[in-house]
This record gives structure tokens, C-alpha cells and sequence, in this order.
């Protein structure tokens, strides 16, 4: 049963269901001493179809339950994948990581920025805004806004989003564009003429 689909369980199981009332009602009736009584007949007949049903919803149920346990497991598996992926990439990432800290530093420092500017400096490349980076520090507002101030004077940027760039404009350039009439490996394309 494995290679048939949930649809095609579920006519096969109605398909045995209405094969085994039919062949239950035939041996009742065809196996019964007693005088034919049409009420008994009928209730006889309710009996035996609420018992098929019922066995025809237990089968189905247990058939879902076990198509839910494979999509359960199924998604743990990707997610225990992606985690590993996720983790494998933080790995490789955290040596650049230290790097580029340490050389943020170092340029912090050339500016001659204090301890508190350097902490907001960071957060604001976090891309935090004035109210947030207040609230995390425990500073007022305007606090935020004077060290702000003092960080694009002292590194002699206009403001957040050339302080940003600065720092991270080299880290999203986009590929050299080709030049024209050459392959992505630098050889002219073969055109068959």
C-alpha cells in the first residue's frame, strides 16, 4: 500500500466496506430461520453499517496518523539539515566576523571615538534606530542623537547612511561586469560559424 495515494486508499477501504455489507446482509439473510420482519431487517441493517463504518473510519484514521508521522519526520529531518547548515555557515563566518570587528575597531579609534560612541556606532551599523539604540543603552533619546552627531563629525561623514556604507559598501559590490563579446571564463564564445 505504500506506492497508492491517500485518494486510493480511501475508495479501496470504502470499496471493502461496501463489499462486506453487502456480503453480511446476504449470509444474514440467507442464513436466518426466523420469518422475514421488515423493522428487524432494517435495524439489523443500521447495526451492521454503523460497525462498517466505524472499522472503515478506524482504518482511515490510522492510515492519516501514519501519512502525518512521515510528514513529521520528513520536516525534522530538514529542519536538523538546515540547522547543521546554519551552523557550518556561522562557523565559516566567524573568522571574517573577528576580522572585520577588529577593523572596525581600529578605525573607531583613528577617529578618535570614545568608548559610548563606539557601542552606538556599532548598533547604528546594526541598522537600529536613534530610540532603539537609547532604549538598549539606557540613555536618553537625545543623548543617542548628540553621540550620533559626534561619530559622523569625528569620521567626517555626512550622516547614518554614508557612516553605513563606509563600512559596508565593499561587502555587497556586485561582480565586475564582463566585457563585451567574451564568456563568463574570459574566452570569445564559439559561435559555430
Amino acid at each position: 500500500m505504500g506506492n497508492l495515494s491517500e485518494r486510493q486508499i480511501r475508495w479501496i477501504l470504502v470499496g471493502v466496506g461496501a463489499g462486506s455489507f453487502v456480503l453480511l446482509r446476504a449470509l444474514d439473510v440467507w442464513f436466518d430461520t426466523d420469518p422475514f420482519s421488515l423493522p428487524e431487517f432494517l435495524v439489523d441493517t443500521v447495526q451492521l453499517l454503523l460497525l462498517i463504518a466505524s472499522s472503515v473510519g478506524v482504518a482511515l484514521l490510522v492510515q492519516r496518523m501514519q501519512k502525518q508521522h512521515e510528514e513529521k519526520m520528513t520536516l525534522i529531518r530538514d529542519l536538523e539539515t538546515a540547522r547543521a547548515e546554519g551552523r557550518d555557515w556561522r562557523a565559516k563566518v566567524q573568522a571574517n566576523l573577528a576580522g572585520i570587528k577588529v577593523e572596525m575597531d581600529r578605525q573607531f579609534g583613528a577617529w578618535g571615538m570614545t568608548a559610548a560612541e563606539r557601542d552606538v556606532g556599532l548598533l547604528i551599523l546594526k541598522g537600529l534606530s536613534h530610540k532603539e539604540i537609547a532604549t538598549i543603552r539606557g540613555t536618553s533619546e537625545t543623548t543617542v542623537r548628540q553621540q550620533a552627531q559626534a561619530i559622523y563629525r569625528k569620521s567626517d561623514l555626512p550622516g547614518k547612511t554614508a557612516f553605513s556604507a563606509y563600512f559596508l559598501e565593499d561587502l555587497f559590490t556586485p561582480p565586475p561586469p564582463r566585457k563585451a563579446g567574451l564568456d563568463g571564463n574570459g574566452a570569445i564564445p564559439y559561435d559555430g560559424h
